[in-house]
């Protein structure tokens, strides 16, 4: 017998970091004359969090995993590995989780021992949003092979946007560890994973390049200056190997690597439908070659619950409607419905263009999700989902999850039992790349889920008006809104010759105070 195929492995317990400050939808939707009901009511948006000054990727990260580490009295010594899922990465090459795992070591060193995480393996996994996902299912695997093994998968993320562009209200920020092990207490996660993957341009952080020409074309002619070329003062840099300005460097043009993406949002929208319905068609494949899985058995009925990737909140009740349809396919029941319904599906032969032809499919899609059936279905099965993303907005890496923390709490609060419910979850990258699988609710799991206190953390947070919004986005805020308190903190970032951009942190303690504008 393989007991490594045969063992229970999956999440033992999760946790959420939220930062404190949030800016409310509607302050936005007034700033950017958007009707408020379109992203309320159309969206499903409420606040945006958003990372105060001293807040970044590592901080939140390893905020995250300090809870889990006291929360479940983890000694770090016994933890084999820290995995973060990220696309806010601080450095091109240095890890964003050695950052994290420094401040863990230093917050532990007195009561563990300096060398308390020196054999802890750590690495970035980043995939856009299906980064984590990738971090989860890979230390599963690692973790099948020896029943001692604990580790540990974190999410971090800022979903960041350009002021006024159309991903702007959908920014959110936060970071989720969850701890793996063997015979979990909250969900046990098989291995049968359906994959879907394609090299697309939905949604990209290019590495950027300007021609110093250029750049110095528009300085001269933002500053007025009509008497001398740019020509000429790119002959007057120095004609030797060695650096020292940012014009004087040895490459023809300069590099710029920016936060916000990108992107192409309505591609993305259908990206994501394809790669979930063909990872879908995996799974389901995968199910079958192993005989849990009958030919035509529908696999909607036997998931009490579906968690999708959210980059907004209404987003996996208006993307499921395709996987809605091929399980009445396999039902039977399609016919009857598309006729009851008025729903024809439209046919490719009948169109000039693909293009055409994905617009009307799209609106075919629409017109299931206005059906009563599928209303009935979305409020079973997705809805609980929707309202801890409307309060926090797209967490990138870390949104499956909070969809996941959040109906998991929200079933614990309504006092459901979710005992051996088996959940199908949607996880999707741009890029591109969708992962489904099942994770199986474990008996114990209310002792698990009561320390959740997410909408503990969404009630405790500091609204903040338009103006300190824009300044921290602009990087233009020069304190804190709020100064950090128990919690990680960014203390400064190295100018100095062979440490230029590296990152230092400490942790802080501290007494609340506002510091920013009012």
């Amino acid at each position: 017998m393989n007991h490594r195929l045969n063992a229970k492995v999956g999440i033992d317990d999760m946790a959420l970091y939220v930062p404190s400050l949030y800016l409310p939808i509607e302050t936005l939707a007034n700033e950017r004359g958007i009707p408020f009901e379109k992203l309320n009511k159309g969206l499903g948006l409420y606040k945006m969090a958003i990372p105060d000054l001293h807040e970044d990727a590592a901080t939140m990260a390893a905020n995250v995993v300090a809870e889990i580490i006291e929360r479940n009295k983890l000694n770090p010594r016994d933890i084999g590995r820290i995995y973060l899922g990220t696309e806010s990465a601080l450095d091109g090459a240095k890890p964003t989780a050695t950052y994290v795992l420094e401040m863990l070591r230093r917050k532990y060193k007195e009561t563990f021992g300096v060398n308390c995480l020196q054999n802890c393996d750590v690495v970035d996994l980043t995939f856009a949003c299906v980064g984590g996902v990738d971090a989860l299912h890979n230390t599963l695997d690692w973790a099948r092979g020896d029943s001692d093994r604990v580790g540990i998968v974190v999410c971090s993320d800022f979903a960041k946007y350009e002021l006024a562009s159309t991903g702007e209200y959908t920014q959110g920020a936060g970071a989720i560890a969850m701890l793996v092990k063997h015979n979990p207490r909250l969900l046990v996660i098989e291995d049968n994973i359906g994959v879907a993957t394609q090299g697309v341009h939905d949604f990209f952080k290019p590495k950027r390049s300007f021609d110093k020409k250029t750049v110095i074309e528009e300085v001269l002619k933002l500053a007025g200056v009509e008497n001398i070329s740019a020509e000429e003062i790119l002959a007057k840099l120095p004609n030797s190997l060695e650096v020292t300005g940012i014009l004087d460097d040895n490459d023809t043009k300069l590099s710029l690597h920016k936060d916000t993406p990108i992107f192409d949002g309505p591609y993305s929208n259908q990206t994501y439908q394809n790669r979930i319905r063909e990872a879908f068609y995996d799974f389901r494949k995968k199910k079958i070659t192993k005989n849990k899985l009958s030919e035509n058995e529908p696999v909607l009925n036997r998931w009490g619950r579906l968690i999708f990737h959210l980059p907004y909140a209404a987003h996996g009740r208006r993307i499921a409607s395709e996987i809605y349809m091929i399980d009445l396919q396999l039902k039977g029941e399609w016919e009857a419905f598309a006729t009851v319904n008025d729903l024809l599906e439209p046919q490719a032969k009948d169109f000039e263009n693909n293009a055409d032809f994905e617009k009307a499919y799209g609106g075919f899609l629409r017109g299931i999700t206005k059906t009563e059936a599928y209303k009935v279905f979305s409020k079973k099965k997705l809805f609980k989902a929707e309202a801890t993303s409307g309060q926090i907005g797209n967490m990138y890496a870390c949104s499956i999850f909070l969809a996941l923390m959040g109906t998991l709490e929200a079933d614990y609060l309504e006092g459901t039992d979710l005992a051996d419910t088996t959940f199908g979850c949607f996880s999707y990258g741009s890029g591109s790349k969708s992962k489904v699988f099942e994770v199986e609710v474990q008996p114990q799991w209310k002792a698990v889920v009561k320390n959740f206190g997410i909408q503990t953390q969404i009630d405790k947070r500091i609204a903040i008006d338009y103006s300190t919004y824009e300044a921290l986005h602009r990087m233009q805020q020069n304190e804190s809104v709020l100064a950090p308190n128990s919690e990680f903190q960014l203390d400064r970032i190295s100018e100095e010759a062979f440490r230029e951009g590296a990152r230092y942190y400490s942790w802080a303690e501290a007494e609340v105070s506002v510091l920013g504008n009012e």
